[in-house]
């Protein structure tokens, strides 16, 4: 009797041990979704996987003849109820500096924050996807009913119709994606916030 006791306290033992595990494994994963975002953003800015644009401050000094048509895309993920809609599509001189202008609409009745991610397609393309301006990765917060104009800024790099792997191109698609983000507090604000509590110690 006593050893079916104990077998019994054994097993409940290790299903204990066995759903601590779970949880474990559950939290990790969770925790490694909110850092997948950013950690894959500087994977690709440093090496230009997946269609990731190039960020510049200075513009083509080159303008071709030959033209690029570029469309764009705009998409949200789930728990960011925005309406995002897209630019229209364009045609710009390769080496020419244009701007397009997405928009964003919070249709919640709270404000909510949100960080977009993109793309560029074809892949091989990204590298000479060049950005002056962009409202990616920052932190975007609207008000209930708030609409909001972001504008990108960009150029093809001339040298895109030299590469063998992308001079056959005839179409080049940029994707927007925002994401549900809790907006960062202020530096001044948590200054306070660590003030005040040490005055309650």
């Amino acid at each position: 009797m006593a050893e079916a006791v104990k077998q019994q306290q054994s097993k409940r033992l290790g299903n204990g041990a066995i759903m601590a595990l779970c949880f474990v494994f559950a939290g990790g994963m969770v925790g490694m979704a909110y850092a997948a975002v950013p950690l894959y953003r500087i994977f690709c800015q440093v090496t230009g996987y997946n269609g990731t644009t190039q960020r510049t401050e200075q513009y083509s000094e080159t303008i071709l003849e030959r033209t690029m048509p570029v469309s764009f895309d705009a998409n949200t993920s789930t728990g960011l109820n925005w309406e995002f809609k897209p630019a229209k599509p364009i045609a710009p001189k390769i080496g020419e500096t244009v701007q397009v202008n997405f928009t964003a609409t919070n249709r919640s009745s709270t404000a909510a924050t949100g960080t977009a991610v993109f793309n560029v397609t074809p892949m091989e393309a990204g590298a000479y996807f060049n950005k002056v301006q962009c409202f990616c990765f920052t932190e975007t917060t609207l008000q209930p009913g708030e609409t909001l104009e972001m504008p990108v800024v960009f150029f093809i790099d001339p040298e895109i119709t030299k590469a063998e792997e992308t001079k056959n191109i005839k179409t080049i698609t940029l994707s927007y994606t925002f994401y549900p983000t809790q907006p960062s507090k202020p530096v001044a604000a948590v200054q306070e916030k660590g003030k005040a509590a040490k005055g309650q110690l």
